[in-house]
């Protein structure tokens, strides 16, 4: 129990940035749960997909409010989000599965290029131009699922990925926000399920782990991160936002180097 307040730590981190900023937590999350799990001594082969899933599951419980809170705005595109589902699911399911044969290093390596590119968006605010109408029945079940495998195998809410795209198909960008928030619940649920899943047949994984989600760590960080979110929202309209997301690009840069000197 030594790294026991570790957790709540990550908890109120991820909470006030993803309210100050929008951001999901995984990108934050996600190298500091491999801090900590290497603080622990967790078998070095199974750190990644532990952080991985762990932040992902979070995001079951975050994901809730926000869909809510988008929801009593009438900001959510419901029968986008519907025609998305099948898609994220079928997506979140299988690049999960997959992502449990992929050893810790070359994951590793996909997430912190991910990071860079993320932090680059942040750094200089590339923001979609509306080029294009949303696609069809089929369209969209494909982009669900190219969505929902990424987002798993990022441990991420599917947003980064989710508004650029409803941007580019003119649905307004309220409405995009409101509406990428609905799907990263579906993202969440079989992202998760898929990770325990995948953990089951493996052996070695820590005391008090569901396949590769570790629970104490799971519930500590809810537990701390869902009041501070409100928080943080408040925070944005009163503090230099654009400033703080150039800060929060080199943070991602500096984390995603530091975790994977690491894991090497």
């Amino acid at each position: 129990m030594e790294w026991w307040w570790a957790y709540p730590v990550i908890g109120v981190a991820v909470g006030f940035l993803a309210g100050l900023l929008g951001i999901g937590g995984g990108m934050v999350m996600v190298p500091m749960l491999v801090f900590v799990f290497t603080a622990k001594g967790f078998a070095a082969e199974h750190m990644m997909h532990l952080s991985l899933a762990t932040s992902m599951a979070t995001i079951v419980f975050t994901s809730l409010a926000s869909v809510r809170a988008h929801h009593r705005h009438q900001a959510v595109d419901w029968v986008v989000a519907r025609a998305m589902a099948p898609g994220i699911v079928a997506g979140a399911l299988v690049s999960t599965l997959a992502a449990g044969f992929v050893p810790t290093r070359p994951l590793a390596i996909f997430f912190t290029g991910f990071m860079f590119y993320a932090a680059a968006q942040m750094f200089f605010e590339v923001k979609p131009k509306p080029s294009r109408q949303l696609p069809g029945t089929a369209g969209l079940f494909g982009a669900g699922a190219a969505i929902g495998g990424l987002s798993s195998v990022l441990a991420a809410g599917g947003a980064f990925l989710s508004i650029p795209f409803l941007a580019r198909c003119n649905v307004p960008l309220k409405r995009a926000i409101g509406t990428a928030a609905a799907i990263g619940f579906p993202i969440a649920v079989a992202g998760t399920f898929g990770y325990v899943l995948n953990g089951m047949r493996v052996e070695g994984l820590p005391e008090g782990s569901l396949g590769y989600v570790h629970l104490p760590a799971l519930g500590l960080i809810v537990a701390a991160s869902m009041p501070v979110a409100p928080l943080g929202a408040r925070l944005a309209h009163r503090l230099p936002v654009k400033r703080l997301r150039i800060l929060f690009a080199l943070m991602l840069l500096a984390l995603a180097l530091r975790m994977l000197a690491n894991l090497w």
